[in-house]
C-alpha cells in the first residue's frame, strides 16, 4: 500500500447534486494527479476515501447513464 497523499493543500468542491438543507453533501478535490479523494461535506475533518482517476471516472459514466433512463 502506497504512502496517503497530503490533503492539507486539497481544493475541495462540493457536488452539483448536493443541496444546502443537510442532506447528502459530498466534497471532491480535482488537485491531485491520478486520483480523487472524496469526502463527506458535514464532516470535513473526517474519513477520506482515495480513488483511482479510472475508478472515479467509471463511477460517475454509470450513474449519469441510470440518469438518463
Amino acid at each position: 500500500m502506497g504512502t496517503a497523499p497530503d490533503l492539507r493543500t486539497a481544493s475541495w468542491r462540493k457536488s452539483s447534486y448536493s443541496n444546502n438543507d443537510g442532506g447528502v453533501c459530498v466534497e471532491v478535490a480535482d488537485n491531485f494527479p491520478g486520483i480523487v479523494p472524496v469526502r463527506d461535506s458535514k464532516d470535513p475533518d473526517g474519513p477520506v476515501l482515495i480513488f483511482p482517476n479510472g475508478s472515479w471516472s467509471a463511477f460517475i459514466a454509470s450513474l449519469k447513464k441510470k440518469a438518463r433512463m
